[in-house]
């Protein structure tokens, strides 16, 4: 993605070469497993922390794993091969968030924050959620530092605040209460990364020390494999900040190495078009605006928010 805002492989403004931009991944893996074969699916992913690769790894698919920026795939590397987790760009961001809302507001203090997430019942957290957490202090940090102009929009790199939406402070409260009030957070490591920057008790870390791991643009990675090389790709937010032309690559590029009937699941962090949010209802890491799951025919298709005559959307409701 040598043309990409990706190239850089720094997610805030400023000089410098490559940084480590996520030290945890904030994508349901468990998209990916609903609808994929129960096993054996030859599959090319996004490194990034190694998260999703393992766990795809871990149900029996033969994955392959890419990254541009090789301080994130050396990070992988280590990661999958039982090293420690680090923290990244992403979670320096969100720890200053959180550390924000904490000094001001005793509902996001760490004890609190535990007890919310050890909720086994969505019923009682969305109640939770409503009374202690969603109040008028947090409402208030949020619109200073996720609006246009405020912090976070100040932090990174112009192609990347292009891509968050406008209202974020309520658009990720939505997100946030859409999915505490539908999945418990027990069993959520993703809320838990997200609010509390830790893992629930007793999670297994990713563990997965001799899974490919490819250093590369993946639009190149997918133009070189053989045709029909892979069953799925899974390709989180890479469309996030580059523009049409990488998009119009990619679905060439996609078109080539996945064969027909494969599966292709993208995720954006942008607001859903008219077609909705998709899956996005589903992910369980509450950040993701839109989240297709699509397979592919035989003729030209489109990977993007568009329907043709050659792309199934795959409906999480089944239609």
């Amino acid at each position: 993605m040598s043309a990409t805002p990706w190239a850089r492989s720094r997610l805030i403004s400023g000089f410098g070469g490559p940084r480590l931009l996520f030290g945890r991944m904030y994508e349901d893996s468990g998209i990916e497993l609903k609808v994929l074969p129960t096993t054996g699916a030859r599959l090319l992913c996004i490194a990034s922390a190694g998260d999703t690769a393992a766990a795809l790894h871990r149900a029996g698919h033969d994955v392959t794993a890419v990254d541009l920026n090789p301080v994130q795939l050396a990070y992988a590397r280590q990661r999958l091969a039982g090293g420690v987790s680090a923290e990244g760009t992403a979670e320096t961001l969100v720890r200053l968030g959180r550390g924000a809302a904490g000094a001001c507001l005793p509902a996001w203090r760490a004890p609190a924050l535990r007890s919310f997430l050890a909720l086994d019942d969505p019923a009682e957290q969305a109640r939770r959620w409503r009374s202690d957490l969603d109040g008028p202090g947090l409402r208030r940090l949020m619109r200073l530092a996720l609006r246009p102009g405020g912090a976070l929009a100040t932090a990174l790199r112009p192609s990347f605040a292009a891509v968050v939406p406008a209202r974020f402070d309520e658009v990720l409260r939505q997100r946030i209460e859409r999915t505490v009030t539908t999945s418990p957070n027990a069993r959520n490591p993703w809320m838990w990364r997200l609010l509390a920057g830790a893992e629930p008790p007793d999670t297994a870390p990713p563990h997965a020390p001799d899974l490919p791991l490819v250093q590369g643009d993946v639009v190149d990675v997918l133009e070189r494999a053989p045709r029909a090389a892979y069953d799925a790709v899974t390709l989180s937010n890479v469309l996030d900040g580059p523009g049409p032309a990488f998009a119009r690559r990619l679905r060439a590029a996609v078109r080539h190495a996945v064969r027909p009937g494969g599966i292709v699941v993208l995720r954006s962090f942008r607001q859903p078009g008219p077609a909705g949010a998709g899956w996005a209802a589903e992910d369980r890491s509450a950040l993701w605006g839109v989240v297709r799951v699509l397979q592919l025919g035989s003729g030209p298709d489109r990977t993007d928010d568009t329907d043709d005559t050659d792309v199934r959307r795959i409906d999480p409701c089944g239609t």
